[in-house]
């Protein structure tokens, strides 16, 4: 304080300037002021001055500021009772404002009354603040003061509204607005907010603004509403004022009422409003928005805000920049970076909005969940979901339901969310740790559409954040890859592929931690093997890989490795890894994506390749399962990826040079040995003469492995001899005829030999000599034909692209080669159960188990048809492999299908022993998608040539139904295995996944929607043969008069013709219901195939809409239902009508047709056998009957029907007779039909809206004569327990009956509380009627006790607390409609379902203690009840409810 007094009284210089910051400057010392106040004092003899100076004001001239003598309340308090005790009160007041007012009209005296005043009193005296007021807000807080002066201020404004700013920066109208400010009472509020508003509307735009602005600071509560109702309505005047009028009311206290009618405005005028206006306007709807109008706001908000007008001009520039610059955005220009500040401003308001207001919040996720329609769906509600998932922690589980069913509906599709990201970016960016949590979670998920959205996430973050962001998705990724779920392990994998196409040099920055996937290899399936390498591959040896060669160290290391073991398992791994290195490496780089601008193979790159494939090939010739992995797996790298000529020269140079030394032999030089049986050429197609021609060395092959000494592993008498394995035999041919295929343009007369050749077999027909084998000669034979299919599976793979007819005639006999030898091989291994087949697939994570398990799922089928036990006991650890192949491999279409081998054992006798060839994919190789191409053939005509190749004759060849019943079975495997995949199941890292893709390798190399195209090209091949199928069975029922199963029918070609029926029918089912068909990028495919499908039925229109083609196919494959010959057909002709009318706008009437269908079918009279007594037929009966009570007009008619007229039918036939009316229903099929009428009806009752009490008259009566009908079926359906009590028609009747009663209870009650005056007696006779119901349910229990059926009795205390309460709702009912009088209680005996009393210990002995026990008290003890309901003004009508008591002891 020293120094500054020291200081002060040291300055003697110029007075201090007037603008506003130095009036607020520290106060000269008290001694430099009093010489400075000699000259400049305003002197004059006027009232005003006197008073100011006596008060303790001092008036200076000039640019001087005026001086405070006094504290300042002290002024206002003497200058107040100055006045006030004045004699000429109130006349002095009016001279007092004359003198003010003479004296500001110099403007250099009205600006300094307008500015502080300084102050004189010592430092040391000033108890308050440094700051002075100015002297007329000095004035402005006297109360008789007030008024006038502001009337002054007021006519004084005007004059300078149209000046411009001062020098020193002054604008003198806000200097006068700022004397209003903080006032701490206006005298007449009302006055100064008309003066105030009627300023506003003269006022210049830059000065309405700050007016505007100081309202709150100026009015008070008082006037709050009276300044908002003006402001709104200049808001509708003025939209330039929008900002600070908005910025107003929300700082104002006004009415709801005026706060919705100023939003509503805004909503309407957002489409047009400026970018920079817009957040104050969100800012303001949002801040409005109350608890009860939340949802309706948000959902017109989000309507109307189109925010991608507004961004895209703004930010297109920016993204561009982002994208070249790898995240270095210049901005160039003012407007550019006011655009952005305005964006980042208004979802910084949103941000702050949802994050502490849980109203709205919750809000705006709700208006994205009810929105209607797939289109109505923007950027921004993606961006919204993702930005309060990313500020409400509590909200993240809601948010994530929000978005996967919005997903399932097909909302949020890819491009939706790419324009996302595109049009937010710059608000996503800082959400980067949100999105891969929600990416996280979605791949989680057992959808498979939402584990693509979640991959999509991952994807757009790479592409679209920066350098830190990418790292963070590639450590997510590979945190999948490692996490053990194989669903998840698949989709991380391929994102990393499409990220390493997609951007490949941020992704080499990344390479270190894609590498470390190494390590986990061992727990990984071939398909995500190949992936992983692929994307290793393509890192280290793509373009400019110099930085990569740590990548190629380790990768060939790790190769190394793995083929130098031991262990198949890692040898698969190696086997992998190098083919598919060497892919990429020797890839043609004018044709592959994965090296860019790749040039022609340079001599130390080729060495490099043929190295690795010479290294594959040396570690794997001595494991005959090895090499045919590596020729499978080299097969498949030609098959997808074109390698440069040079290497592919080098390779089918080598193949065929290997193929030819290894397995083909002349045809003259028929092996001599001591072989078990006769060595003969077989299966020739062509004559040849004894010298010429080739044929497949397969028998000597094969002896000499499985014959070799002393095991089952191929040895060799000379360690320099070759070793050649017959399990070599396909893969190696594949191998050649791809390698053939593309060196030649898909021309394959080089090798067509092949194809007619013969092979060096023995005869395979078992005969009279079956059962005199040996068991080595067995297994022997049984190896024999199983190589031997699998030749001719991989020829009709390589021939069945050729058009010539000749060729197609020559692979549809070797189709049915196949189809014969499998009916051989049937034969042979019922008779050998310990036989291990050779593997066909190798590309198997658990190759040493496989055998087992085929081993014993024949030996059960064996087991099972001969009747043998012995074998099961000693194998019973092992039928577990059998159940779980079983499942893999698709339970459903195997179970339901007659099964060929059964069925020829059945029709031609008990002699033969056959096992079905069902679940053998491992053992045989797989065909190709191509292959189907055969199903398009008709009649054929081959030629057959003599000797000097002219024409000896003509042979017709056509697809027969044996071989294509075989065609079909494999297609709709493949549709099975790949269109409608199981739900994906999380299995622990450290434990086997199983291999439940065996025998399907080579269709997993291709995407689901290429198979559905295939299978969309081959729907016209198989419409024919649908066609002919159909009217094969057309013309049998009618040379048998209508019975199709009559005594002229051939019973094999009927079961063989019902199962190509039922295949094409699942094949077409398994199509239609690919989840795919919902994608948009499928849409035309769909669109395809109902063209294709309406094309069969007459020739359609161009351009025909999607519905129409819809409703034409529909009618098409409806047509088939007269010719139906199975009841499994008949389900599928159903559920492939359901899938189509899923896809249909106008469901209505096609849902009447499949009613009417699943009725027909119900009703039909089908051949015998179809109903065998095992759970599948019953699960289809249940199926179809389901469908039929789903789509039916009326639920409760329906059940009427069938409960109130066909059972009793039933009851009045035979035992073994069936319903005259639906022949379906039996004795034994009694259960299903019960089970499914008491489940539907329970869905139909718990569907059924109790209503309101302010519904009409109409409705009401409506829902009770409905409730009537429910009730009515539930008493036919419960009284029949009492004909048909097996326990499982009691367990259903527990269990839905107790759910009807719950139904009834939440439902039904509500209706009759309010209807109960009105329709009393309707009210009372269902009441009496559900009552004598409910008492059945009751005997049901003590039934249920008496028999200790533990079954049963698990569903008796829940049902007995339903109709405990059942009892009280209707004495609340009663209560409720002034009836409490018509209520009471009493015991109730417990009876079995006879009605026979049940005599028990406790009933007994309340009995012998009659008298000691008074009425209250067994009403309390007991829990059975009684209500009576009695009309007042009749005699009365029961309802009764009752339940046994507890404290009866089993």
């Amino acid at each position: 304080m020293i120094s500054q007094r020291q200081l002060s009284k040291s300055e003697n210089k110029e007075s201090p300037t007037e603008d506003a910051s130095n009036a607020r400057k520290q106060p000269l010392s008290r001694k430099t002021k009093k010489s400075r106040v000699q000259n400049e004092v305003e002197e004059n003899d006027s009232v005003f001055l006197k008073l100011l100076k006596t008060s303790g004001v001092i008036l200076k001239t000039k640019e001087s500021q005026n001086q405070l003598a006094v504290d300042q309340i002290v002024f206002q308090k003497k200058l107040f009772q100055i006045l006030r005790k004045h004699p000429s009160y109130p006349k002095i007041i009016d001279e007092f404002i004359s003198g003010l007012e003479s004296y500001i009209e110099d403007q250099d005296n009205f600006r300094n009354c307008l500015l502080s005043c300084e102050r004189l009193q010592d430092e040391e005296a000033s108890m308050g603040t440094s700051y002075s007021k100015s002297l007329i807000k000095l004035l402005l807080g006297i109360d008789i003061l007030q008024p006038a002066i502001i009337k002054t201020l007021f006519e004084k404004l005007p004059e300078f509204l149209f000046e411009t700013v001062n020098s020193d920066g002054i604008s003198v109208p806000r200097l006068i607005i700022s004397q209003l400010k903080w006032l701490d009472r206006i005298v007449d509020g009302r006055d100064l907010t008309t003066k105030i508003m009627q300023l506003i509307s003269i006022a210049p735009e830059n000065l309405q603004h700050d007016f505007i602005t100081s309202l709150p600071e100026i009015l008070g509560d008082s006037q709050h509403a009276d300044v908002g109702k003006e402001l709104s309505d200049l808001l509708k005047e003025n939209t330039s004022l929008t900002v600070p009028i908005l910025d107003v009311l929300s700082s104002l206290r006004l009415d709801p009422k005026l706060l919705s009618k100023v939003r509503q405005l805004m909503m309407d005028k957002l489409s047009s409003v400026k970018l920079d206006d817009l957040p104050v306007i969100i800012k303001f709807i949002l801040h409005s928005v109350t608890a009860t109008d939340a949802l309706e706001v948000i959902s017109e908000l989000r309507e109307k805000l189109d925010l991608q007008h507004f961004i895209l001009p703004v930010w297109l520039h920016a993204s561009q920049s982002k994208l070249k610059n790898k995240g270095r955005i210049s901005f160039s220009g003012n407007q550019e970076n006011s655009g952005q500040d305005c964006v980042f401003l208004l979802f910084d308001v949103i941000k702050s909005a949802v994050r502490y207001e849980k109203t709205i919040s919750e809000a705006w996720v709700k208006a994205i969940e009810h929105i209607p329609s797939v289109s109505e769906h923007k950027t921004f509600d993606l961006a919204m979901l993702i930005i309060i998932y990313s500020t409400n922690a509590q909200t993240k589980k809601y948010i994530e339901r929000v978005l996967r069913n919005k997903i399932r509906s097909g909302c949020f599709e890819e491009e939706l969310l790419q324009s996302a990201f595109y049009i937010h970016y710059f608000v996503l960016k800082d959400l980067c740790p949100s999105i891969l949590s929600l990416a996280q979670d979605l791949l989680h998920s057992p959808d498979q559409s939402i584990i693509l959205f979640g991959s999509l996430l991952y994807k757009y973050a790479f592409k679209f954040f920066d350098t830190y962001c990418q790292q963070e998705v590639i450590g997510a990724l590979v945190t999948h890859v490692c996490s053990g779920n194989e669903a998840e392990v698949d989709t991380a994998l391929d994102v990393l592929l499409e990220l390493v196409v997609l951007n490949l040099s941020a992704m080499r920055l990344n390479a270190v931690f894609v590498k470390g996937i190494l390590d986990y290899l061992d727990k990984m399936s071939p398909q995500q093997i190949r992936k992983l390498f692929c994307i290793l591959s393509t890192l280290a040896f793509s373009k400019q890989h110099e930085g990569s060669s740590h990548i190629q160290d380790d990768m060939h290391l790790v190769v190394r490795k793995q083929l130098s073991s031991t262990i198949f398992k890692y040898k698969l791994i190696g086997i992998i890894g190098a083919v598919t290195m060497a892919g990429i490496m020797a890839a043609d780089g004018r044709s592959s994506s994965l090296t860019q601008g790749k040039t022609d193979l340079s001599n130390e790159q080729y060495t490099q390749v043929t190295s690795l494939l010479q290294l594959v090939h040396s570690c794997t010739e001595q494991s005959p399962q090895a090499s045919a992995l590596y020729y499978d797996e080299f097969a498949n790298l030609l098959q997808k990826r074109k390698l440069a000529p040079k290497v592919l020269e080098w390779v089918g140079q080598t193949i065929l040079n290997d193929f030819q030394d290894s397995f083909v032999v002349d045809l003259c030089a028929v092996p001599n040995g001591d072989y078990p049986f006769p060595v003969k050429a077989l299966y020739e197609l062509e004559e040849y003469s004894s010298c010429d021609g080739i044929a497949v060395n397969l028998l000597p092959l094969l002896f000499s492995q499985d014959f070799a000494k002393d095991g089952s592993r191929m040895t060799s008498q000379d360690s320099d001899h070759k070793l050649v394995s017959p399990l070599c035999l396909p893969p190696y041919f594949r191998l050649l005829r791809l390698c053939v295929a593309r060196q030649h343009n898909g021309n394959l007369e080089e090798i067509d030999g092949l194809l007619d050749c013969p092979i060096f077999l023995t005869d395979l027909e078992p005969g009279e000599r079956l059962e005199s084998m040996s068991v080595k000669e067995r297994s022997f034979m049984c190896s024999l034909i199983y190589l031997t299919l699998n030749w001719f599976r991989e020829v009709v793979n390589a021939f069945c692209g050729q058009t010539s007819p000749e060729m197609m005639g020559k692979v549809l006999t070797r189709l049915k080669h196949i189809v014969e030898l499998q009916r051989i091989l049937e034969k042979y291994l019922a008779v050998t159960p310990d036989y291990v087949p050779p593997l066909a697939s190798f590309d198997l994570e658990t190759v040493d188990v496989i055998p087992h398990t085929s081993t014993v799922s024949a030996k059960i089928r064996k087991q099972g048809m001969t009747g043998r036990g012995k074998k099961r006991k000693r194998d019973g650890n092992k039928t577990s492999s059998h159940d779980t192949l079983s499942k893999e491999d698709g339970t459903e279409c195997d179970s339901t299908l007659p099964d060929r081998g059964q069925l020829e054992q059945e029709f031609k006798g008990q002699e033969e022993k056959t096992v079905a060839l069902r679940n053998c994919q491992a053992f045989f190789r797989e065909l190709d998608m191509e292959v189907f191409s055969v199903l398009r053939c008709g009649l054929v005509t081959k030629v057959i040539l003599d000797s000097e190749m002219h024409t000896e004759a003509t042979e017709i060849v056509q697809l027969q139904p044996p071989e294509l019943l075989f065609l079909l079975e494999d297609l709709s495997q493949k549709v099975e295995n790949m269109l409608t995949p199981p739900i994906s199941r999380r299995i622990p890292f450290l434990k086997s996944k199983g291999s439940q893709n065996i025998g399907f390798s080579h269709l997993h190399q291709r995407s689901a929607h290429e198979i559905a195209r295939c299978i969309v090209q081959l729907l016209d091949p198989m419409c024919n043969h649908l066609e002919n199928i159909h009217n094969y069975f057309q013309c049998l029922t009618a040379e048998n008069h209508g019975i199709v199963d009559g005594p002229g029918m051939q019973v094999q070609e009927y079961h063989l013709m019902s199962s190509c029926y039922q295949r094409i029918l699942q094949i077409f089912h398994g199509l239609f219901a690919w989840s795919g068909f919902f994608q948009p990028e499928n849409q035309n495919l769909l669109h395809l195939a109902f063209e294709i499908l309406t094309n069969r039925l007459n020739q359609r229109e161009p351009d025909q809409a999607l519905e129409e083609l819809l409703t034409q196919s529909f009618h098409y494959l409806q047509n088939f239902h007269h010719s139906i010959p199975t009841f499994q057909s008949a389900l599928y002709l159903l559920r492939l009508l359901m899938v189509i009318l899923e896809k249909s706008t106008a469901s209505a009437q096609k849902k009447e047709k499949i009613a009417c269908l699943a009725r027909q079918f119900l009703c039909r009279v089908w051949p015998s056998g179809e109903r065998e007594k095992s759970s599948t037929p019953n699960d289809q009966l249940q199926a179809l009957l389901g469908i039929y009570l789903e789509h039916t007009d009326s639920v409760l008619k329906a059940i009427e029907e069938i409960a109130g007229v066909c059972v009793p039918e039933l009851i009045n036939s035979s035992k073994n007779a069936s319903s005259s009316t639906f022949p379906t229903l039996t004795r034994h099929t009694f259960v299903v039909f019960f089970r499914v009428l008491m489940a539907e009806l329970e869905k139909t009752a718990r569907g059924l809206q109790a209503g309101t009490a302010a519904d009409s008259q109409k409705i009401h009566e409506e829902k009770l004569l409905y409730w009537n009908m429910a009730v009515r079926d539930f008493s036919i359906l419960i009284n029949l327990i009492k004909v048909f009590d097996s326990r499982p028609v009691l367990h259903v009747c527990l269990k839905y009956g107790r759910l009807f009663v719950e139904a009834f209870l939440k439902q039904c009650m509500p209706l009759l509380d309010f209807s109960f005056r009105k329709h009393r007696e309707d009210v009372l006779s269902l009441l009496e009627t559900f009552q004598l119901n409910t008492r059945l349910l009751q005997h049901l229990c003590g039934h249920s006790k008496i028999h200790q059926d533990m079954k049963l009795t698990e569903h008796v205390p829940l049902l007995k607390k339903t109709l405990e309460l059942l009892v009280c709702r209707v004495k609340a009912m009663l209560i409720l409609n002034n009836c409490r009088e018509a209520f009471w209680l009493g015991n109730l005996k417990n009876r079995d379902l006879q009605g026979e009393e049940i005599i028990s210990q406790n009933s007994q002995a309340s009995t012998a203690d009659e008298n000691e026990d008074d009425t209250s008290s067994l009403v309390s003890k007991s829990k059975a009840m009684e209500v009576d309901e009695e009309d007042e003004a009749s005699d009365g009508e029961k309802e009764q409810d009752s339940d046994e008591s507890d404290d009866e002891t089993d």
